[in-house]
This record gives structure tokens, C-alpha cells and sequence, in this order.
């Protein structure tokens, strides 16, 4: 794998965020979120970590330099030096065009960006048939692999509950937001001939097994 940064886009119940901790795992490179980044540089107390922690006290967006300035810290950490997976960023063109300047001036080549697509009507079935155990967090779908009692989890017996989010109408409006947001950065990456797209409408362990071996070959 040449490309030192992958980053993984794909609409909520794409599977991203499973086809990234798979990745991480085979490739022994940091998975990295914003949300832990944001938080690592706020315990540790950078000039940038409490800039980004005055504005979310206020109630505020995080500005994309001090978001910009987080990430380019986070990736100068040793456990970086191999490679990394962004997750969850970038979410604009603006910010992808800092993470192609950043990749630039270190050296470090360009990114990898993997588009896992899935049709629309399947996110619906997983993303509204998704309910979680309250005890042990097991999660299971109501399509494809439902408990063997209903509203039970097989493990502990603990009560399946859904998140108040995953009902039809507000996961259509997270899509749509989807859309509008990442169009144009899968097309800002598929002109610069850096996009990969994944087929993700089939079992996690196939994809994964399919997504590994592009990357040994790319």
C-alpha cells in the first residue's frame, strides 16, 4: 500500500466506520476521527485544543483552521509514520484541499480515498432495523441477523433498544444531507483519479477480504 493517508467516505449504514477499524487492524495504522482528535488535543491542552474546546463550550462550530491545525498535529505522531485512515474528514472541498496541501509539504504523497457505496433502500433496512442490547452494546438488525427472541439480545437477555434517530424520516434527511455535503468531494477526488469506489452491499467480511487486498495491490 503506497498511499500513507486513506480516507473513507460513505453515507450513514454504509459500513465505513467497520471497513476502517478492518483496515486499521490488517494494516497496523491509526483509524482517526475528528471527535477523538478534537478531544486528545483539548485533555492535552494545545493552543489548538483550547481554541476548538472555547468554541464548543460556547455552543459553536470548531473553525476549520483550528480543525485543520488539530489534524495536521494528530498525523505528526509517531504511530502515524506508516500511514493513517481520516474518519470524518474532510467533509468539505475546503478541507480536502488542506489535507492535499498538508500531504504535500510533508512528503507523504496523495491520498487514497475509498467510496463505499450501497443502494439507498438497503441503509433504509439497516440503518431502521438496527436495534442495540442496553447491557453489552450487541448490535443486531431486524432484516438480517434479528435475535432469536424478539426485542431480546441472544447474549445476556438484555432489552434491544433503537436509537430515537433511526426511524425512516430523519434518516432520509441524513442522507439528503449526506448527498449534498460528500457529491462534491467524490467528485473533487474522482477528478484527481484518487477515488476507489467499494462495493459495500455485501457481507462486512467479504468487503473487508476485497477492500485488503486492493489495498496490498494499490
Amino acid at each position: 500500500m503506497q498511499a500513507q493517508a486513506l480516507i473513507f467516505l460513505g453515507a450513514p449504514g454504509a459500513g465505513k466506520g467497520t471497513q476502517a477499524r478492518e483496515v486499521s487492524n490488517q494494516f497496523a495504522i491509526p483509524q482517526i476521527s475528528t471527535g477523538d482528535m478534537l478531544r486528545e488535543a483539548v485533555k492535552k491542552q494545545t493552543a489548538l485544543g483550547m481554541a476548538a474546546k472555547a468554541k464548543m463550550e460556547a455552543g459553536e462550530l470548531v473553525p476549520d483552521e483550528v480543525v485543520c491545525g488539530i489534524v495536521e498535529e494528530r498525523i505528526s505522531e509517531p504511530d502515524c509514520a506508516k500511514g493513517f485512515i481520516l474518519d470524518g474528514f474532510p467533509r468539505t472541498i475546503a478541507q480536502a484541499e488542506f489535507v492535499d496541501r498538508m500531504l504535500e509539504t510533508k512528503g507523504r504523497g496523495n491520498p487514497l480515498v475509498l467510496n463505499i457505496k450501497v443502494d439507498q433502500d438497503l441503509l433504509m433496512k439497516r440503518l431502521t432495523g438496527r436495534h442495540t442490547c442496553a447491557v453489552c452494546g450487541e448490535i443486531y438488525n431486524v432484516y438480517f441477523n434479528p435475535p432469536k427472541q424478539e426485542g431480546v439480545c441472544d447474549k445476556d437477555g438484555g432489552k434491544l433498544t433503537q436509537r430515537a434517530d433511526d426511524n425512516e424520516e430523519t434518516i432520509r434527511q441524513r442522507l439528503v444531507a449526506y448527498e449534498k455535503q460528500t457529491s462534491p468531494l467524490i467528485d473533487y477526488y474522482r477528478q484527481k483519479n484518487l477515488l476507489h469506489d467499494v462495493e459495500g452491499d455485501k457481507e462486512p467480511e467479504v468487503i473487508a477480504e476485497g477492500l485488503c487486498k486492493f489495498l496490498k495491490g494499490a
